[in-house]
């Protein structure tokens, strides 16, 4: 189902506020089995968005936004296993290197706390 995403760096998650009006957000992810995962800043607005409407749009995106692909229907929710929120961190270490590892300490230092999103093709 995410074929077209399979070799981008990054993807745009839409989301959707309370009155309707969409919120485009670029941000990291790794996939694996058909399934996106996307590590975030636990009290974002998108994750108090998702808690509340599951339903997201993705698509293949430049680092600004700029989209490379069309869009594509999900649902999504927050992983609340600590295990798979390990394998996912591991899986950004290994896809994004060094960048990640700054953005990692730069949070720690900062004593923020994630969260994993889960994302899978609309059922």
């Amino acid at each position: 189902m995410f074929e077209q995403i399979t070799r981008q760096q990054y993807i745009n998650i839409e989301t959707f506020r309370k009155n309707g009006q969409s919120v485009r957000t670029p941000v990291w992810f790794v996939l694996e089995d058909n399934t996106i995962f996307v590590r975030t800043i636990a009290d974002s607005g998108k994750v108090k968005r998702i808690r509340r409407q599951k339903q997201v749009n993705i698509a293949p995106c430049k680092v600004d936004g700029t989209l490379l692909g069309e869009w594509m229907p999900g649902n999504a929710c927050e992983v609340i296993d600590e295990t798979t929120a390990q394998k996912v961190d591991r899986m950004l270490d290994h896809k994004y290197g060094l960048m990640k590892k700054i953005f990692a300490l730069g949070s720690m230092l900062q004593k923020k706390k994630y969260t994993v999103l889960k994302i899978t093709g609309e059922q």
